[in-house]
């Protein structure tokens, strides 16, 4: 299944596709999360915060289902 990535979308790194494609937060909720993520980390660069996401996703059995955004924050912010 191919993942679409709206070009209007200010993403540009190869990390995003892998995660979107989780099928767990579309294209409108993860620039929501990733904002939320930055506002409690600005030290953090968007890369390392990507993948501090697939690494939480990984953790997870390979998936944020089941995961709530705070949870999903929660265990982010742990590995940033």
């Amino acid at each position: 299944r191919k993942v679409l990535q709206k070009t209007s979308a200010p993403f540009s790194t190869g990390s995003y596709g892998a995660f979107i494609s989780s099928n767990t937060l579309n294209l409108s909720s993860f620039p929501k999360l990733l904002k939320k993520i930055q506002a409690i980390h600005p030290e953090a660069s968007r890369d390392k915060i990507v993948d501090a996401l697939l690494e939480v996703k990984k953790n997870n059995k390979g998936t944020l289902s089941g995961l709530s955004i705070s949870s999903i924050m929660e265990r982010t912010s742990v590995i940033l």
